[in-house]
């Protein structure tokens, strides 16, 4: 026995010699005065003596010769007070009323976990499993048996039963503590279980990687029928040299040869400063890398990572942080996301009110872009519009959309240097409705006719605009100003032209100067301002993004970026990059008509899959008569169509559940038609996602001892070390589920309240002998 198991007994037994009785006791019980006498009478009593006291001592100081100082005498009274106070309790007889299990006639169901961490060899070459087993080899199964009657049952995915704990291995692919203890609590209803021992590291499954909550249906079925799970923890705390990643930010989907923000999420032990690599890989190719410094043992640190996201197809995206010498785990440090990049090409309506540089720059910058087409139309005169990028004839030959079903076709829609009033009431409410409504995304361009000087800040779309304007209508300038990126927009996608943070910091800070900006006023609550433009002594915005209802809206004040094209070197992509990635965002989360989604796109060790689809009409409305249905491609020549039904809550969602029987990633292709006979397709949408066995025991192989502790704590049972099993069989019994008595526990004749009588006695005597009042 070691020094630490050694003081755990004898704090176990020094309790036991005071208070008479085992702690669950107390913590379990009630307790009750078994006097006759009245319960209110006592406390009337102690005080009716304690007062009683204090005259007695005010009228012999006043006739005695000894002159005690006012804390002094309270010293004696308070020592006399209580003495006489533990003496009337006594009077009253306290006990503990308690449940207490049965003898034989109970049964307690013995869980050991045998998921693949349970292999994991902390010390002395013992694995976990190995550890558990002996635990309840050395004397804990033994003990259970002679006073109750046992089951066995192995947990991994779900909960088995045993004949003894010698037949379980530690090999199951995953752990699901809350369903096995809910499938337990379920299936033993009409048996007297009275209480449940859980042997484990506390890894959980049921929730993806690093569960470390136990579920409210599990814990609400195990209160219900009042079962106490007490449970047994294997396994370190902490690793001490290991590195893991913990999780991934990554967008769903994305279009081709976009350039895509994530965020990697990782912790480690033992290596604080050390350095080591992030890469991110398609397959056997490596997309991008990136050397990062260790944070602090145990503290997660974020890092950011940009890549392009390639040609389109689904991928499966593999995230690795290096390994580094003397690591205890290598399996978790790479986690795989589904990712899926789309060809398909968005068009965004630009409408410019006069012939100017920048509108010819911007087409020629997405020119390039294969993802993004531009409808323009141009006003060269008072009634004269040019048209480019149009798909037939018919398109804005009546000029700027005044029907919801031709302006909600277009993904995104640039606004140039145009007065608010060119646009009438209709128009107006149109583009509130296509950002609140449709989710498309809106950018602001400056000019003379631009913002506050084209009166948007009095118009009823000032609600669309990211800034609150200045007053007038004079903020237009052509003067000289040199832009800067701000800490948010050194952060964005939108504004990275480089990928090193600092480098891209400064390219920005060299590119030309512009020849014009306007005044944008100060960011809205809640907007995000990216780059900053610097004019004599004055700072002011110059790209500032904002989320509106569904959609979202920038504003870009300036009609000047085509000078970073003009005046940099020729073949420099500053310019057309930064307008690529700029669209991109301003369409990236713009709907179709159909929009599929899945709550997890990762499956760990199970495959049910929810499939949810919006599906609207072409003005956008949900469209509530729908036939909706799913083509899904998987690995080993899966292929299935299943019909999606209506949602009876939300109108124009359809809802389908399938399960992916096999491992591997897979591609849902989610289309919509009309239920009216004529069956005219709405629109296609495409998810993909994917399902991986055995990955999720890789990663949190520590003790998880938050969980074990909190399902303890929740079903009132208590959370043991393996060293301190001794009394768990003595202490299980004190349960109210199966079949249980309740117990009398009388207090009268604890030695803790002997010692109290005798150190109160002791106490007043010496006090007064030393202050000389004997």
């Amino acid at each position: 026995m070691g020094v630490q198991e050694a003081l755990t007994e004898l704090e176990t037994r020094m309790f036991q010699f005071l208070f008479k009785y085992p702690g669950p006791v107390f913590t379990k019980g009630r307790l009750v005065l078994l006097s006759a006498w009245p319960a209110w009478l006592l406390p009337v009593l102690i005080v009716a003596a304690s007062g009683g006291l204090a005259l007695l001592f005010r009228w012999r100081l006043g006739h005695s010769e000894t002159k005690l100082s006012g804390l002094r005498v309270g010293a004696i009274w308070a020592t006399q007070s209580a003495l006489l106070a533990l003496l009337l309790l006594l009077l009253w007889q306290p006990a503990v009323i308690v449940g207490e299990l049965g003898s034989h006639q109970n049964i307690i169901a013995i869980v050991v976990d045998d998921s693949r961490s349970m292999g994991i060899a902390d010390s002395e070459g013992k694995t976990r499993e190995a550890a558990a087993i002996a635990a309840l080899d050395g004397g804990v199964l033994t003990g259970l048996q002679q006073r109750f009657q046992t089951r066995i049952y192995r947990l991994g995915r779900e909960i088995t039963p045993v004949d003894s704990p010698d037949g379980i291995a530690p090999g199951d692919i995953a752990t699901h503590i809350d369903r096995g203890l809910e499938q337990l609590a379920r299936e033993t209803g009409d048996l007297p279980v009275g209480a449940i021992l859980l042997l484990s590291d506390g890894s959980e499954n049921s929730t993806g990687l690093g569960g470390s909550e136990i579920g409210a249906d599990a814990l609400h079925r195990l209160k219900e029928r009042r079962l106490p799970v007490h449970t047994v923890g294997f396994g370190m705390p902490e690793h001490a040299h290991d590195v893991e990643i913990e999780d991934v930010s990554l967008p769903a989907s994305a279009v081709a040869n976009a350039r895509i923000a994530t965020t990697v999420t990782l912790v480690q032990h033992g290596y604080a400063g050390q350095k080591t690599t992030l890469t991110v890989r398609d397959g056997d190719k490596a997309i991008t890398q990136r050397d990062i410094s260790l944070a602090p043992d145990g503290r997660l640190e974020s890092e950011p990572l940009f890549f392009p996201a390639g040609s389109a197809g689904a991928k499966s995206l593999t995230f690795t942080v290096g390994p580094l010498p003397g690591e205890e785990s290598l399996a978790n440090n790479a986690i795989t996301r589904p990712f899926l990049v789309s060809d398909a090409k968005r068009r965004i309506l630009y409408i410019e009110g006069e012939p100017r540089w920048e509108y010819k720059f911007i087409r020629r910058a997405e020119d390039n872009d294969p993802t993004i087409e531009i409808v323009s139309m141009l006003r060269t005169s008072e009634n004269k519009i040019y048209r480019q990028g149009i798909s037939n004839p018919a398109e804005l030959a009546q000029g700027f959309p005044v029907r919801a079903e031709d302006l909600f076709g277009y993904a995104g829609i640039i606004i140039g240097s145009v007065a608010a009033d060119y646009f009438t009431p209709l128009q107006q409410q149109l583009l509130r409705e296509y950002v609140d409504r449709r989710g498309g995304g809106i950018l602001f361009l400056g000019g003379r006719s631009s913002l506050s000087d084209g009166g948007w800040g009095a118009s009823s779309l000032n609600a669309l605009l990211p800034t609150f304007l200045p007053s007038g209508n004079h903020n237009f300038r052509r003067n000289p100003a040199v832009v800067e990126l701000t800490a948010a927009g050194m952060d964005s996608p939108v504004t990275r032209l480089l990928d090193d943070p600092q480098k891209n910091a400064e390219r920005w800070r060299k590119l030309a100067y512009l020849a014009d900006y306007e005044d944008a006023g100060s960011p809205k609550p809640g907007a995000t301002e990216l780059v900053d433009l610097h004019a004599g002594h004055r700072t002011l915005p110059l790209l500032v993004t904002e989320s509106y209802g569904s959609g979202r809206t920038a504003i870009l004040a300036t009609g000047g970026t085509w000078r970073w094209q003009m005046s940099e070197a020729l073949g420099d992509p500053a310019h057309d990059l930064f307008w690529q990635q700029l669209l991109r965002w301003l369409v990236a989360e713009s709907p179709g008509p159909v929009s599929a989604s899945i709550p997890v796109r990762l499956l760990m060790d199970e495959g049910d899959v929810q499939i949810t689809a919006q599906v609207r009409d072409r003005t956008f409305q949900p469209a509530t008569d729908a036939h909706v249905s799913v083509h899904i491609l998987g690995p080993q020549g899966v292929d299935a169509l299943v019909e999606l039904r209506p949602s009876e809550t939300t109108p124009g969602q359809y809802q389908a559940e399938w399960t992916a029987e096999k491992p591997g990633a897979y591609l849902a292709e989610v289309s919509a038609e009309t239920a009216d006979g004529q069956s005219q397709e709405l629109g296609r949408d495409l998810v993909t996602f994917q399902r991986e066995n055995g990955v999720a025991e890789n990663f949190h192989t520590e003790q998880n001892r938050h969980l074990l502790e909190q399902l303890a704590s929740e079903t009132g049972g208590r959370y043991w070390n393996p060293s301190e099993l001794g009394n768990l069989p003595r202490d299980i019994s004190y349960s109210e589920a199966g079949i249980s008595v309740r117990t009398i526990k009388e207090l009268w004749n604890m030695p803790i309240f002997l010692l109290f009588l005798l150190g109160l006695a002791t106490a007043d005597w010496l006090l007064r002998r030393k202050w000389g009042v004997v």
